[in-house]
């Protein structure tokens, strides 16, 4: 939960905002009090992410998944506006923790965890009675409610009649280690696929870890649909329904009533002391606006009631480029200024699947969606635990461009690159150097012929003392292998923006570069034709770099 700030509105519709509880791609979440006290947790769309008709349809299913879906294992709809900007819905808020949350010390113990997962399995077969697929059932989409679990997040949810994937080149719904394979592979996301992210769910719970290990969201869709389920540890009836569930063979997993059966559940979870417990670790929310107000939630005085065309903006309030916030530098000193760029081709819900990982448009979620097991960690249940800035394999150190100059560094012209985009196998053809958990990237190579739009962000802020700054992210281009020099691979000079302080201003918001604009000393698109490469480096210093992100795209 965090403070509301400048650009944050003071009400939304008739409901007061008390706090920000979160943000995502779509927009933000924020903790509002209806007039009669009923608290509500309040999703409002992004301005610039609502001009895209794909995500505002998007939105309007998750609205009318919400309303259709009434259930006790559910948060309710309580109002919502769809029919001008700003549009939001509303829901009741649950308070408790996430199961992410709950179970990051350390995992349930198993008759807690068979409890759970008698519930959880229940209320997802109430929720396919309604004729709903989840599509994205994982830890983080799971509120341990005092009275019970409930199922949140219907944003990919579809009728059970509009599940098959159409778009060649889009990536499946959900997230790397909780899709099923089918689903990775381009099927049908039907009911048994949910079922597969309940046994996946019930693993990260039961062991503390990431259900088929962290690392890259290629490496770990093909342990998905390669490799076996780590069940290590877990006693051997509650492990043998964890690998039922997740078979490959969706005909084999079982149906969720005779998951709640072998379960054999005596007694109600609720009533559960060792529940309780959990579900008492949730947040303490503000009752009303004096108290929110004395928690440092709401600034005293902070806004006026908003007006019916209220727009959210679409980046909080920064200084101009030209005299940017002034960031720590790794030694304490202040850094040099840094630019944010536009936001202008944002492709809403794209991402890689294994089996059409040839698209020209993509959105990765890197690692940090998969719960990790102390190397790779999860930060999408809102207490995250971030990301060191290196993974050993490269040694960070201050930027020497910004102690001597105050400014950003800038890669060498004469700077290469081994790593090859391979769109076959739908990655490149070496790992990140470093580690960056929780980071977001954007390609769009489809849109326009004469230009690629490129853009990354952090999913989460940091809290503080969890990442050190600045943090300088510069985006590279490497044209295709020539045949004759390094068809293999080899070294190849990468053309490259300038460098960009991940954490001036607001990480969440995008930082965007076209190329060729962007770029220095670009090869045009229309000369080389093949399978490109974008590279991501968090950049030290013009001849040291480390990758943190590869992806690419073909130009025929």
């Amino acid at each position: 939960m965090e403070g509301l700030r400048a650009q944050d509105p003071a009400r939304i519709g008739e409901f007061t905002l008390l706090a920000r509880l979160g943000a995502g791609g779509m927009g933000r979440v924020y903790l509002g009090r209806s007039p009669g006290g009923i608290q509500v947790a309040i999703k409002v769309i992004r301005e610039d992410i609502a001009e895209y008709p794909e995500a505002l349809a998007r939105f309007r299913r998750e609205v009318d998944t919400v309303r259709a879906v009434r259930s006790v294992y559910t948060a309710s709809l309580v109002d919502a506006s769809l029919d001008a900007p700003p549009y939001w819905l509303a829901t009741e808020f649950v308070p408790g923790p996430t199961l992410l949350a709950a179970t990051r010390d350390a995992p349930l113990p198993t008759a807690l965890a068979t409890r759970l997962f008698a519930a959880l399995a229940e209320g997802l077969a109430v929720v396919h009675q309604h004729g709903v697929i989840h599509r994205d059932l994982k830890p983080h989409n799971i509120i341990l409610a005092p009275a019970g679990p409930r199922l949140i997040d219907f944003g990919i949810a579809r009728a059970a009649e509009h599940t098959h994937l159409t778009h060649t080149g889009h990536a499946p719904p959900g997230t790397p280690g909780y899709t099923a394979p089918e689903v990775l592979l381009g099927e049908e996301a039907a009911t048994a696929a949910d079922v597969f992210a309940l046994g996946a769910t019930m693993a990260a719970a039961a062991t503390g870890r990431a259900p088929y290990g962290g690392g890259e969201w290629a490496v770990v869709s093909y342990r998905v649909v390669h490799g076996e389920i780590d069940v290590a540890g877990v006693e051997p009836e509650l492990a043998a329904l964890i690998r039922a569930c997740v078979a490959r063979e969706p005909a084999r997993r079982p149906g969720l009533r005779d998951v709640v059966q072998r379960c054999g559940v005596g007694s109600a979870l609720a009533s559960e002391p060792a529940y309780q417990a959990l579900a008492g670790r949730g947040e303490r929310v503000p009752a009303d606006l004096p108290t929110a107000v004395a928690a440092g939630l709401v600034p005293p005085g902070h806004g006026t009631p908003t007006a019916p065309g209220w727009q959210p903006p679409m980046q909080p309030p920064v200084q101009p480029p030209m005299v940017p916030r002034t960031p720590t530098r790794l030694d304490g000193q202040a850094a040099g200024p840094g630019r944010r760029g536009r936001r202008t081709g944002l492709v809403v819900g794209a991402a890689m699947a294994v089996a059409v990982l040839a698209t020209v448009v993509t959105q990765w979620l890197l690692p940090g969606d998969v719960d990790g097991d102390g190397a790779v960690e999860d930060p999408g249940d809102g207490e995250p635990t971030w990301f060191s800035t290196g993974s050993g394999l490269v040694e960070m150190s201050p930027s020497a461009d910004a102690e001597t100059t105050g400014e950003p560094p800038r890669l060498d012209p004469d700077f290469t690159a081994t790593e090859v985009w391979q769109p076959d196998a739908g990655f490149c053809s070496l790992p990140a150097a470093e580690r960056l958990e929780n980071l977001q990237y954007s390609v769009d190579a489809d849109s326009h012929p004469d230009r690629v739009e490129i853009g990354w962000r952090l999913k989460f802020p940091p809290e503080p003392g969890d990442m050190d700054a600045p943090y300088y992210v510069a985006a590279a281009l490497r044209p295709p292998p020539d045949p004759e020099n390094n068809g293999s691979g080899g070294f190849s000079t990468v053309s490259a923006t300038e460098s960009f302080d991940l954490l001036a201003g607001d990480p969440t918001q995008w930082t965007d570069v076209t190329y060729p604009d962007d770029f220095r000393n670009p090869i045009p698109l229309e000369e080389v034709s093949g399978d490109w490469t974008v590279i991501f480096y968090h950049v030290q210093s013009p001849t040291e770099a480390g990758s943190v992100a590869c992806s690419g795209f073909t130009r025929p």
